[in-house]
């Protein structure tokens, strides 16, 4: 059954469409910082170096699926919004064909080139064995990422956020349980933690697959879907390419700190990857409004509604600026107690753990602005404006404050963590400009 986004009152459309989505992510973070917690309960700080430096490269290749998926998001979401049923099929069948070519391409180039990237990423030479394990196996579940994400995108273009939901749910359920069996009651390590992710990963592809096949949403595919339409698969790259890119530039900066705090010692790269997931699980707010307004801003679009997309857009960076200010004075009146939630018997790592959230939480604040624009400048098929104001916050701020922080503050991490609130703000304040030059007049764009 089709979601209708053009109507009701927005605020109602806003978290009828958001919440669902945010308990997905929080359950998919939940799942994620689970690997951690129990990998410092049952097997030590080698482990969670291990644990949480793969866990980064595996979030960026991720988020870079995820990006390629808002491509088809729109799509489905703007054609729908005009009426355009064949185009609608036109999308999902070229999508789903597009995204089994990138899986069988990305899965075989990473799971190839694993030790090199542990390499790259100066992982300590005492986790150096687990997390080329831990990455090799998780590298292997990548099909089944492209497949869960692939499917979930459409399900966002028809509105859908309730399915997604429950599917996560059950996934992750069998995450934990295995993460348990494995690393507690057999002693896998961080191998354990890499079995249980990709097995949880293969139930929520196979599961999304069945709803999808089950569900009746009004559009019936046929075998000429599937075949390859150059404008449709411009039309999905178009979209789909800038934001992947995007992410992937925002990921790599994040990764070169790590790189760069990796070379500073164990403790320093255990307290930087908690931390860095904490700082995940705070990002769900931002991320689930920025898939709402590119979601429900190219439905209003695709039927004309532009003064209603408009709205979305400043009620949802509203929510999130509010939000950010909170997150951030929780982190700086309790970080000790919610870092001891995964590491006890490590003083070193809560202290400095503790140094870098304090200022690495105000990331919230000012990232929740340029996701909500971003989420705003993709329902208008314009993805290459959030292209460009993030590489230029990555590659101008936040990679060179990270160097220069660990250049002044070699021993601390209160500096490292404003690298990336200083890039945010930056991404803020070209995102306004941006608007304020290219969406005087949406209809026209």
């Amino acid at each position: 059954m089709q979601g209708d986004l053009t109507k009701d009152n927005i605020l109602k459309t806003l978290i009828r469409f958001s919440v669902p989505y945010l308990l997905a992510c929080f359950l998919q973070t939940f799942y994620g910082l689970a690997d951690l917690f129990l990998a410092g309960r049952y097997c030590g700080k080698v482990a969670i170096t291990a644990i949480s430096v793969g866990s980064q490269i595996m979030h960026m290749v991720t988020v870079v699926i995820v990006g390629l998926g808002m491509g088809t998001t729109v799509m489905v979401a703007r054609r729908l919004g005009a009426g355009a049923g064949a185009g609608v099929k036109k999308a999902i069948g070229n999508s789903f064909l597009l995204f089994l070519l990138l899986a069988a391409v990305l899965t075989a180039l990473l799971a190839g080139n694993t030790t090199g990237i542990c390499t790259i990423m100066s992982v300590p030479e005492e986790a150096m064995s687990e997390a080329v394990v831990y990455l090799f196996l998780c590298f292997l579940g990548v099909p089944f990422i492209f497949g869960y994400n692939g499917i979930c995108s459409v399900f966002k273009g028809f509105g859908d956020t309730k399915s997604p939901l429950v599917i996560v749910a059950v996934s992750g359920v069998i995450n934990i349980v295995l993460d348990i069996v494995f690393m507690g009651h057999l002693g896998f390590g961080a191998g354990g933690a890499a079995i249980a992710t990709i097995t949880a990963q293969g139930v929520s592809f196979l599961s999304a697959l069945l709803v999808f096949l089950r569900k009746d949403r009004g559009v019936k595919l046929s075998p000429a879907d599937f075949r390859p339409d150059k404008d449709v698969l411009k039309g999905i790259l178009g979209t789909g390419c800038p934001i992947a890119v995007q992410d992937g530039v925002i990921q790599i900066s994040f990764l070169v700190i790590t790189g760069i705090v990796n070379g500073l010692g164990v403790d320093i790269a255990a307290s930087v990857g908690i931390v860095e997931k904490i700082i995940c699980f705070l990002f769900l707010v931002p991320s689930s409004m920025l898939a709402s307004i590119s979601a429900i801003g190219a439905q209003n679009a695709g039927a004309g509604l532009h003064r209603r997309a408009k709205k979305v857009l400043f009620l949802g960076t509203g929510l999130c600026i509010g939000y950010g200010v909170l997150a951030a004075l929780v982190c700086n009146m309790i970080p000790g107690t919610i870092l001891s939630l995964f590491v006890k018997e490590e003083p070193e790592v809560i202290r400095l753990g503790t140094q870098y959230l304090r200022t690495y939480v105000f990331d919230c604040v000012f990232a929740g602005i340029h996701f909500c624009f971003s989420g705003y400048f993709c329902a208008y098929e314009r993805a290459k404006l959030s292209f460009l104001h993030n590489l230029i916050s990555a590659l101008a701020v936040r990679i060179p404050l990270a160097w220069l922080a660990a250049s002044l503050q070699p021993e601390g991490l209160t500096l490292m963590g404003l690298a990336a609130p200083m890039g945010s703000l930056v991404s803020a304040l070209i995102c306004v400009i941006l608007y304020r030059a290219a969406f005087r007049n949406p209809e026209k764009t």
